[in-house]
Parts: C-alpha cells; sequence; structure tokens
C-alpha cells in the first residue's frame, strides 16, 4: 500500500507545483508587457535626465550658463562617454544631487550594453532596467506573501496584484531608482516577518538572517535615502511588538539582544551616507516640497494627495485626458469602485487579523503601512516638508499594501463568501481586472503623465513660431536645465518637422532663488533680465522669444513685443510660457 501511495503522492505534490509556477510565470508575463509596453511613449523629465546625466558619468556643469546655447550644446551631457567610469558617476553625483550612487552605478553598467540612438544615451535602455526590477518585485512579493502567510493563495494574489498595479507600473517604466528600492524593502520586510516569528516563538534569529537584514538595509539606503522611512516604520512595528509583549507580562527574550545587533549594524550601515547627505545641495532640490504657510490648502492638500496615491495602488482611469467628460466619468466611476472595494477589503484584513495563523503577520504589515503613513504626515505637517507632493515617495510601504490586499483578497475567495449578489471569486477577478485596466491606462498616457510635457509646448511653439527661436529660463540648480533639456529633446526628435522652428537656442540665466523676489521696478537691478537682454542683442532678427518658467520680472525689451495672445502667461504642465516676437533693428 505504502509502495502504491507514495508515488501517487509525489506525483500529486509535483502537478501542484507546475501549477503553482504556471500561475505565477502568468502574472510575471502580463506584468512583463505591460513595463515595456509603450516604454518610451512619455517625454524624459527633469529627474530622469538627472540620471540619464550621472548614470553616464557626465556633469551639468558643462552646458554653458548666461550666454545662448545650441540645442546640440544643452544636450552634450547626454552623449555616453567611453572615457568616464565608475569614479566619474560618484564624482559628479556627489558634486552636484544629493542622491545616494547604487542605482546610479547600476545604470551606468547597464547602458553600456546599449549602443546610443543618435549619438545620444537610449531612453530605452534607461528606462528597460527599472522596468526589469520591476518585473522582480512580482516574485519578490510572492515571496514575501507567502513567507508571511504561509499562503499559496495569498501570495498568487498578491503576485497578481503586483503585476497590474498602475502605481508600480508607473514607478518601473520611470529612468529612477524607485524599482530598485521597492526590491530591498520587500527583502527587509521578509527578515522583519521572519523576526517576529522567531520572536513570538522565542527561538533565536538566524544569524544569516541577522546578517542578510544588515545587507538589506544597508544597501536600501545606498540607494535612496527615503529608505529611512522603512527602517523607521520597521522600528515602530519592533516597538509595537516589544509593548505588547510587556502588557501581556512575557518575560524579556535574550534574542532581542540579536535584533539589537541588526539595528547597531543598520545604523552603522546608513552612517556612511550621513556626510554626504550633509554636503549635498539638498537645500536646492527640496525646495518644491517645503510647505508654504497660512493657507487652507496646506492643511488639505496632504491628505487628498494621500488618498489619490492610495487609490492608483490598485487603479487609476484616464483621469488625465483633455476631454472633460472622460475625465468626469473615469473620476465617478474610480470613486463609486472605491466606495465598494474599501468594505471588501477590510473585512478581509479584519479576518485575518482575527484567524490565529495570520494574525501576526497581518500585524506586521499593517502596523508598517500605518506607522509609514504617520510619518509621511508628522514630516508635512510638522516639519513643513510636503512629502505627500511626490506620489513616487510611497514606495517606502507600497510592496506591504499590495501584499495586505492579496491578503485580504484571500479572504474573498473563499467559497463561502459572497459580496452582495457577487461570488468572492467574481468579486476578485473584478478588482483584478479594474486593475489591469487601470495598468493600461498608464502605459498609454492617460494616467500618471509626466510632470512636465514639454511635448505639448514642442507643438505650441511649432505652430506659432516660423522664424529662429531663443527660449530663455532663469537658471537656479540643475532642476531647470532638466526642464530645458526636455525640450531640446523633444524638439530634436522632431528635426525632420517642416514646423520645426529654424536653429532653435537656450538661453539659462543664472540667478539666486531671492536675488528678484522683492523688486518692484520690473527688470531693475535683476540679474537673469540683464542677462537675457546681453543675449538678445547679440542675436539676429527676426526672432522669437519663449520665456520659459522665467522667474524674474521682465522689462522692456527693445523691438521685442508680446504676442497679443500671450500678455499673460500661459501654462503647458510643467511649463509656463510667454511668447514675444522681436523684429529687426
Amino acid at each position: 500500500m505504502k509502495n502504491f501511495r507514495l508515488p501517487h503522492y509525489r506525483n500529486h505534490v509535483s502537478r501542484t507545483f507546475s501549477f503553482t509556477l504556471l500561475l505565477l510565470l502568468v502574472s510575471i508575463v502580463i506584468g512583463t508587457a505591460l513595463r515595456f509596453g509603450n516604454l518610451t511613449l512619455k517625454s524624459p523629465w527633469t529627474d530622469e535626465f538627472a540620471t540619464m546625466v550621472f548614470s553616464l558619468g557626465n556633469s551639468y556643469q558643462t552646458v554653458p550658463l548666461n550666454q545662448a546655447i545650441s540645442l546640440d550644446t544643452l544636450l552634450e551631457p547626454l552623449k555616453p562617454n567611453p572615457a568616464a567610469g565608475a569614479s566619474a558617476v560618484l564624482r559628479h553625483l556627489f558634486d552636484e544631487d544629493h542622491h545616494p550612487p547604487l542605482y546610479f552605478l547600476l545604470a551606468h553598467w547597464w547602458t553600456q550594453l546599449f549602443p546610443p540612438v543618435g549619438n545620444y544615451v537610449s531612453l530605452w535602455a534607461m528606462r528597460s532596467l527599472p522596468a526589469l526590477l520591476g518585473v522582480a518585485s512580482i516574485p519578490a512579493v510572492y515571496g514575501l506573501s507567502w513567507l508571511a502567510f504561509r499562503s499559496q493563495l495569498v501570495a498568487q494574489l498578491a503576485a497578481a496584484m503586483m503585476a497590474v498595479s498602475p502605481y508600480g507600473i508607473f514607478l518601473a517604466q520611470e529612468a529612477r531608482h524607485y524599482s530598485l528600492g521597492i526590491l530591498w524593502i520587500i527583502a527587509s520586510l521578509s527578515c522583519l516577518v521572519v523576526a517576529l516569528q522567531h520572536l513570538k516563538h522565542q527561538k533565536p534569529l538566524p544569524l544569516p538572517v541577522a546578517l542578510s537584514w544588515i545587507v538589506v538595509n544597508s544597501l536600501g539606503m545606498a540607494t535612496h535615502y527615503f529608505f529611512s522611512l522603512t527602517l523607521c516604520a520597521e522600528a515602530m512595528v519592533l516597538i509595537g511588538f516589544w509593548v505588547l509583549r510587556k502588557i501581556r507580562k512575557t518575560s524579556f527574550s535574550p534574542q532581542w539582544l540579536r535584533i539589537g545587533s541588526v539595528a547597531a549594524g543598520t545604523f552603522f550601515g546608513c552612517l556612511v551616507w550621513l556626510p554626504v547627505w550633509q554636503a549635498s545641495r539638498e537645500p536646492e532640490m527640496i525646495q518644491w516640497m517645503i510647505s508654504s504657510n497660512g493657507n487652507i490648502w496646506t492643511i488639505v492638500n496632504p491628505i487628498f494627495q494621500s488618498f489619490a496615491a492610495w487609490i492608483t495602488m490598485l487603479f487609476l482611469l484616464p483621469v488625465e485626458v483633455s476631454a472633460r467628460l472622460v475625465w468626469i466619468i473615469s473620476g465617478l466611476v474610480m470613486l463609486l469602485f472605491f466606495i465598494w472595494v474599501v468594505p471588501i477589503l477590510y473585512r478581509g484584513i479584519k479576518t485575518q487579523l482575527k484567524q490565529s495563523d495570520t494574525s501576526l503577520a497581518t500585524g506586521i504589515l499593517g502596523g508598517f503601512v500605518c506607522g509609514a503613513i504617520a510619518l509621511f504626515f508628522s514630516i508635512t505637517y510638522l516639519l513643513g516638508i510636503d512629502l505627500t507632493r511626490g506620489a513616487r515617495y510611497n514606495f517606502v510601504y507600497f510592496p506591504a499594501v499590495i501584499v495586505l490586499v492579496g491578503a485580504a483578497l484571500a479572504i474573498s475567495w473563499q467559497p463561502d463568501w459572497e459580496i452582495g449578489r457577487l461570488g468572492g471569486k467574481a468579486t476578485v477577478a473584478i478588482i483584478w481586472l479594474m486593475g489591469f485596466l487601470s495598468s493600461l491606462t498608464v502605459i498609454n498616457n492617460l494616467g500618471y503623465q509626466k510632470y512636465y510635457r514639454p511635448d505639448l509646448l514642442v507643438s505650441m511653439m511649432q505652430q506659432q513660431s516660423s522664424v529662429p527661436v531663443l527660449i530663455a529660463t532663469t537658471h537656479n540648480s540643475l532642476v531647470q536645465t532638466g526642464e530645458m533639456m526636455g525640450i531640446a529633446w523633444e524638439l530634436k526628435h522632431a528635426i525632420n518637422s517642416p514646423a520645426l522652428p529654424i536653429n532653435p537656442q537656450f538661453l539659462l540665466a543664472h540667478q539666486e532663488q531671492e536675488q528678484c523676489v522683492s523688486l518692484s521696478i520690473p527688470g531693475k537691478n535683476c540679474p537673469a533680465f540683464t542677462t537675457l537682454q546681453q543675449a538678445l542683442a547679440q542675436l539676429p532678427r527676426p526672432l522669437d522669444l519663449w520665456l520659459v518658467n522665467f522667474k524674474a520680472s521682465v522689462g522692456e525689451l527693445p523691438t521685442c513685443f508680446a504676442q497679443e495672445t500671450t500678455q499673460s502667461p500661459i501654462s503647458v504642465d510643467g511649463y509656463t510660457t510667454q511668447l514675444y516676437h522681436c523684429g529687426r533693428w
């Protein structure tokens, strides 16, 4: 009898493993297609240009300021430099930016595998690395889910939701470091789950896990400084677990000493970046996140911004299209869907908390998410730095949200679970389908559009300018250089267009941020305006002058007059413009 049943059991296990692997592969294939779909459709923006320039080992300081320069000169830092190695990446990154170097080094080696496109770095190559890392997050979140809940159902559902998450796809299609950061967060959370499982049973944390946790945390900080928020949220979970044990009068476990060793190792692994961070240009780069005082929107906006980011982790319909009727209907459908899905997820999480075998994992991940959100709001309201303005920063707790969603949907999947007239499985299928449709919204540029839309601005220039143009902006940091690079990049790709402005030139008029704020006489003693006057005096006529994000008072410009339709600035996603026609002397 044993000889008969053993092969049968082995065949059953083999079939189960094969089916499990097949389901995971389906999620990976779908996630891969979505993350690589239309990868270069959206125009690169300021942050992505920073990744390109520094990953190539180039510098922004080679771009001349306070003089008219050609399109090719402005885009020079985007040309691969065979002589630039990893040391050049580190040197320029530490001198000019405020991010740790790990991702930039990886991107440096990655882009060397791809040939340039028209002498410039390939945008597909730059975005393909985070897209690939985004694909890796699907099996990674599967592993975290299984480790936490020991449930194939939870793991498969979490992987399926990660595959179609519009927020996850948005981050994966950015030539930035967020996809890598997500992998470190998943790995760190896995260590946290293992640690608390061992503490619950008063077992020592295995040394390999402890060492891996320290390494992962150190690598996370070497990827993005906001990984520190992940570490703080994990610390809050550990403290909360310790407090609960004390309340229940559980004796102190010596296993906590190894947790303390992990904390100490992580602290020293992160401490190395403190002098680098202090020496960076952080004050200039985070100015856009500083909240204004005395404004009701300063209080209200973070709530709505956070709410919007949470929703888009699961679904996002075309709310950024120009057709008003479409985005109104999309917004209403999203609101109704949200009202329908929240009770489902709430009941699922509540049920998981009540079950003895899943309460610990649900409490760990739920506490982590709540702790991270509390940190975001504390920094926003107490320090006046609005972290909620950048939806991308929610990457520090995004994987945990997906695992919790998978755990909640696993309850709905049960045969005896019904939502109204819908069966539980039908409910899960509808939620996943909504995520899939939302992912199509993202990859077709109908949602999560880039913060800057130079493609729209260039289209406007092509329609209104038929003579040589000078595109001028005030320069304060590499952000403004990136804004102009976006326009130049679009113009370069439209070089064969008959409507392209002839010989476009650029002017980055440098001035410190506060130099022209309080001037009562337009243009008086304003460095940027003086530089503009000098540049115009050296250029032939006729000429069209486009002032783009020009943050300085503009006085009289001889022989130049504002176009009647642009007496007041026109805003195009990320750009505020004003057009002047300059005649002959």
